[in-house]
């Protein structure tokens, strides 16, 4: 797994994320396997939300951004 490979996945926080250079902790589901990484985003991101990995730094450090899985109340159809 190469950490370009994050960069798409969809995580869960599992250590909120104060925001700015002050990280938190995700939690991502590769191949089946849960793996923890360190968290930055720009904004601060409580435990249980999800977000979406933008960017790997390397060394299990991601930059990451709220994220909602799209559905019926925004208006889009779910599909199968």
């Amino acid at each position: 797994m190469t950490d370009q490979t994050l960069v798409g996945k969809v995580g869960l926080v599992t250590v909120g994320v104060r925001g700015g250079p002050l990280p938190g902790e995700v939690r991502l589901v590769v191949q089946g396997i849960p793996h923890y990484y360190i968290a930055y985003c720009g904004q601060a991101l409580a435990v249980g939300e999800q977000v979406l990995v933008i960017n790997s730094r390397g060394a299990r450090q991601l930059d990451v951004e709220p994220w909602q899985q799209p559905g019926p109340e925004d208006g889009r159809p779910l599909t199968d």
